[in-house]
């Protein structure tokens, strides 16, 4: 079989097993990736994320990775939302999670469906694979571009002329000489929807990120408190931010995702601020099951959902936050302080912080009241 042959049949196999889009490019198709992501980690852009400064030289280059790799299959699966994605946010009373996160974890259905593509590869075309979905020193928006599925916008995120902002990615190396895309052009133009956007201004400029103040970072990756001077900016986002994706004008060739374990479950389309607030480990690992929300924790996720309750100006909102105050978690202690001040007059906060700060251990719940004073 030859190598166009092959890759034709590549696609209607990839296709049968519901990727939505495939691209090939060459595994030394992404020369200035590794300046790029230096760039990025000398700036401290990364914030927590110490794996994306861990061995950047064989992220920046996929023959580093793995020297055998002669070309790189993109694949992606579009997850568009069927409703707005920013409709969720003018319910203050209610949680915001990002669309990415309102389905089954992408990661193992994603893994799933390219073992089976390489398994099928290997038995039509010979040589060897590995597969990668995110977890691993991959930069796959790079290699989408190459491939030919997108472009990096202004955001930073992948942007498709078929999917606008909803595609998640996959990648397979292969030791196989296959016929390689063209890349796809940058279709920005003078557009800056996305960095204005953005609520806490976390682009420095087109093209580049600043994790330590993008809120998704903030409300997935980092760990402890979240910074005072973003807290309001936050919302009541409680899980990721949709909205640099979702203010792209390409996502007017967007279509609504075809695989229903990625379909937003009802639960998790704008939920009571005042029920997650309630949630014990128990019930946050039963809500979340086989959900990517899992993987913050219990303590996080509550952490994040009573910033959004000092934001919802919703005085109804106190009695859930004050329950926490005897939270286990300091993190979770801490942030109930904030959201009580938010929602409490003066005075009455004043009354509060009397009788609970002098029985309070932890020095940073401490702090935090005595903050709010």
């Amino acid at each position: 079989m030859s190598a166009t042959d092959l890759r034709g049949d590549l696609e209607r196999e990839a296709r049968r097993l519901g990727f939505d889009a495939i691209g090939i490019t060459g595994a030394d198709s992404i020369p200035r990736a590794a300046e790029r992501l230096a760039a990025f980690l000398a700036d401290d852009g990364h914030g927590d994320m110490g794996w994306l400064a861990s061995d950047p030289a064989r992220r920046g280059n996929p023959r580093v990775l793995w020297p055998e790799a002669r070309s790189v299959i993109m694949l992606g699966v579009n997850y568009g939302p069927d409703e707005d994605p920013l409709a969720a946010l003018g319910r203050k009373s209610s949680g915001a999670i990002s669309v990415y996160a309102r389905g089954d974890d992408y990661h193992d259905l994603i893994k799933s469906r390219l073992k089976q593509l390489a398994r099928w590869l290997l038995a039509r075309g010979g040589g060897d694979v590995k597969v990668f979905v995110d977890t691993a020193a991959v930069m796959e928006k790079p290699l989408a571009q190459a491939a030919g599925l997108g472009w990096q916008g202004k955001h930073t995120n992948l942007v498709s002329r078929g999917f606008g902002s909803w595609l998640f990615l996959g990648a397979i190396y292969t030791t196989l000489e296959l016929p390689h895309e063209a890349p796809e052009r940058d279709h920005c133009g003078a557009c800056r929807a996305c960095l204005d956007r953005c609520p806490t201004q976390a682009f420095p400029a087109p093209y580049r990120l600043d994790a330590r103040r993008c809120i998704s970072y903030l409300t997935i990756e980092h760990k402890g408190p979240i910074p005072r001077e973003f807290r309001k900016a936050i919302g009541n986002r409680i899980y990721g931010c949709d909205d640099c994706l979702a203010v792209c004008p390409w996502n007017k060739f967007a279509q609504q995702g075809r695989e229903v374990k990625l379909a937003a479950r009802g639960a998790l389309v704008a939920p009571a601020l005042a029920d997650l607030a309630a949630l014990d480990d128990a019930a946050f690992r039963a809500l979340f099951s086989k959900s990517p929300v899992k993987r913050i924790g219990r303590d996080r996720f509550i952490r994040n959902v009573l910033i959004a309750i000092g934001n919802s100006g919703d005085a109804r909102l106190s009695a859930p936050a004050r329950a926490r105050l005897d939270d286990e978690s300091a993190l979770v202690r801490a942030m109930a302080v904030w959201a009580l001040a938010q929602l409490m007059d003066e005075a009455e906060f004043a009354v509060l912080r009397a009788h609970r700060l002098p029985a309070e251990t932890d020095a940073g719940v401490r702090a935090e009241w005595r903050r709010e004073s």
